[in-house]
């Protein structure tokens, strides 16, 4: 082992047993006891994470926890626990997806119950830069999942979907729901997200390759709930709706508030919503016609990776700095084939 290994691992042995805090020059000078008394593999063995005997405590801190996604997020963070052994999950995050401050305080609350290691999808992110290098600080591992963070801390990886190239699916989806012409609504979500960020890019970059389909509307938020997001559309439909082709909602309420408008006016045959990220409705939505596709993630995948990341992280083996989950289309076509239809219905597969 290194010395910089020893020196993570010292730190984090004080922390699991009670121990007060070293400072660095405290753990340099531990090193030299102990670097003479033990032999690599002894030491190797000792560090192997949830192999020494004590369970790990693992945080997993998502944007919320109402939607769909985030529960699919939580039961392949479990499923990587099971498989580990000696892991428990503690799956905690805001309510409401835009609730930044409770976050913060979420990630502050881990610090202080001192966990192994903490996997967060930012809902902000620049408004968590601070917390995650708290904790990084404190001797906490992070992995950053779903959802980007401005540059600054060290963390251990970024597990996501390409959102980009997710975007771009969704513009390819859509040209082909409305024959490469029409008028179309780009639904944006909330400024500062940067999954959903990187999706409303992709959109608008892919749907370039379109000559005869025009963005009429790219700027309009519709918030992190279904009732603002149908408000929003109605608004919308006053005033594009006679001309309208199509619309891109980036997540799973968002697009759940669109479908709901646009039945309420009677406008789905008409209008073709393309959605990202499954729901009940939306399923029932690409069956029924009124939902032209939904792009799709691999939540399950998403937090089984963020916790084996972390638990590498602690024993030391390599983690690649950016993990993706993979981005895939559903479309009424291929719903119901095998692979489509695990993504659609995560939950269901465990």
């Amino acid at each position: 082992m290194n010395t910089l290994s020893m020196t993570s691992f010292l730190k984090f042995g004080f922390l699991r047993f009670g121990f007060p805090r070293f400072s660095s020059f405290a753990v340099i000078a531990l090193l030299l006891i102990v670097g003479c008394g033990r032999s690599d593999t002894q030491s190797d063995a000792t560090t192997s994470g949830a192999g020494d005997g004590q369970k790990l405590r693992i945080a997993v801190i998502p944007k919320g926890t109402s939607h769909k996604f985030w529960k699919s997020v939580h039961l392949g963070a479990k499923r990587a626990a099971d498989e580990i052994g000696n892991v428990e999950i503690i799956w905690r995050g805001p309510v409401v997806e835009s609730d930044t401050g409770s976050q913060i305080e979420v990630v502050k609350n881990m610090i202080t119950m001192q966990v192994d290691g903490i996997a967060l999808a930012p809902n902000q992110k620049g408004g968590l830069v601070d917390a995650v290098e708290e904790a990084i600080g404190e001797g906490i591992p992070v992995v950053i999942f779903d959802s980007g963070l401005d540059k600054g801390p060290e963390i251990v990886s970024y597990v996501a979907t390409d959102n980009f190239k997710g975007g771009e699916l969704a513009a390819d989806q859509m040209a082909k729901a409305i024959g490469e012409k029409g008028n179309v609504i780009l639904l944006r979500y909330l400024a500062g997200s940067e999954s959903t960020e990187r999706r409303e890019e992709g959109f608008l970059e892919g749907i370039k390759k379109y000559p005869y389909i025009k963005v009429v509307s790219s700027d309009e938020f519709a918030g992190d709930n279904a009732t603002g997001s149908k408000e929003k559309v109605d608004q919308l439909l006053q005033i594009h709706g006679k001309d309208l082709s199509a619309i891109f909602a980036v997540c799973e309420p968002n697009a759940n508030g669109a479908l709901e408008s646009l039945r309420n006016a009677g406008l789905t045959d008409k209008v073709k919503l393309i959605a990202f990220d499954p729901s009940d409705a939306l399923i029932e939505g690409m069956r029924d016609g009124s939902c032209g596709g939904i792009v799709l993630q691999n939540p399950i995948e998403m937090g089984y990776q963020s916790v084996m990341s972390l638990v590498k992280n602690m024993r030391g083996e390599e983690v690649p700095a950016f993990q993706s989950t993979g981005e895939y289309v559903a479309t009424p076509e291929n719903m119901d084939e095998p692979e489509i239809k695990k993504l659609l219905n995560p939950e269901m597969v465990q």
